[in-house]
């Protein structure tokens, strides 16, 4: 799984890619605080390769809970800038610093 972070100069936004490859997969979604946890709201496109991609325009100078829901399932991303218990979820979410 990858993180990947572009700052834009011209506004207050982060563009951040994530990628999980999940090739036996038949849907991923990232979901977090920043699109209230909705499993359709954010699910990444399937790659030829078998990588699951896509792109979400942050706000800058944030922090936001995240994980990836891969055919139902729950799972962290291991390249997580840190990790957080959710009494909610009863596990811990990846967290992203901006």
């Amino acid at each position: 799984m990858a993180i990947k972070k572009q700052y834009l100069k011209s506004k207050p936004v982060c563009k951040v890619t994530f990628s999980v490859p999940a090739e036996e997969a038949k849907s991923v979604a990232v979901v977090g605080s920043f699109n209230e946890w909705n499993t359709e709201a954010t699910e990444l496109k399937k790659l030829k390769n078998g990588t699951f991609k896509g792109t979400v325009d942050l706000e800058s100078d944030n922090s936001y809970e995240f994980r990836y829901v891969v055919d139902g399932n729950y799972v962290n991303d291991e390249q997580a800038d840190a990790y957080a218990w959710n009494d909610f979820a009863g596990a811990e979410n990846g967290i992203l610093n901006l």
